[in-house]
């Protein structure tokens, strides 16, 4: 174990900035005296503090840092967080360069896809759980703009994965959509309804990686719907296990995501 200021020699992090990233929960010491407060830091703090000092030496806002901790496991994963980082600066510089990130990406394989993704898929029962909530009727687009609302009034309330309701059947321009982060209690905000999401039954399968590729897990949901004769209600919803933060998109090939599509058999939700 390293005292805070030996730990500050060896990671070049001043001792006034590993106090700042201690209370802004960023780097926090593995153990700490409770008779004198002093910090303490162990070798695995220390892969955290290089992480956190390099990132800062890259210009990284507090903000971009936290989201980086959050996703980074691997160099893999940071190799991503650096392009994207690129990318936004590029952005800033020439929205032309954008347009051409995105037509180096390719056209996706699929017959590949299927067979990376084969969708199990189950009968589940769902238990109701209490979220805040924000609906909207609008683009899809414009979950970019929603969604950062709801985390803001949530805060540190959440208590469970974020996950999507849709309330439309099909595709639409204008799409019936509620936002809902299962929260520890009452939010007072004008913004945000706080509500018992109701329990249900429902066919599920997961899909991992890019939301490019997730109209084949709908399509394996659809073709058991049609095989067993069952009728999909509304909303559907989409969980997010892993999904983009706030400002880096990270790595869409590490995405999870849970589907729900509610159903019945002749006029009875089972």
């Amino acid at each position: 174990m390293y005292k805070i200021s030996q730990f500050s020699k060896i990671t070049g992090l001043t001792v006034k900035a590993l106090r700042y990233y201690d209370e802004e929960n960023l780097l926090k010491p593995s153990y700490r005296n409770e008779e004198n407060q002093y910090r303490y830091y162990c070798d695995s703090d220390l892969q955290k503090g290089l992480l956190i000092k390099y990132l800062r030496f890259l210009d990284f806002s507090i903000m971009e840092i936290k989201e980086c901790i959050e996703m980074v496991e691997s160099e893999e994963d940071l190799a991503y967080i650096l392009q994207e980082k690129i990318n936004i600066i590029e952005k800033n510089i020439s929205k032309e360069k954008e347009l051409i990130l995105k037509m180096g990406l390719g056209i996706p394989l699929l017959d590949k896809v299927l067979k990376d993704n084969p969708y199990q898929v189950e009968r589940v029962e769902i238990d109701s759980v209490f979220a805040g909530a924000l609906r909207f009727t609008g683009k899809y687009s414009d979950l970019a703009h929603y969604v950062p609302k709801l985390y803001k009034a949530v805060k540190n309330n959440k208590n469970g994965r974020h996950f999507n309701c849709y309330y439309d059947e099909a595709c639409t321009e204008e799409a019936d959509i509620e936002l809902c982060i299962p929260i520890k209690k009452q939010i007072k905000d004008s913004n945000i309804k706080c509500k018992w999401i109701p329990k249900i039954k429902a066919i599920r399968t997961i899909h991992y990686g890019s939301y490019e590729t997730m109209h084949l897990a709908y399509k394996a949901l659809f073709e058991y719907v049609n095989a067993h004769d069952l009728t999909v209600l509304t909303p559907s919803r989409e969980i997010y296990i892993k999904s983009p933060g706030m400002i880096f998109h990270g790595n869409p090939a590490n995405y999870i995501t849970e589907i729900l599509l509610p159903y019945e058999i002749d006029g009875k939700a089972l």
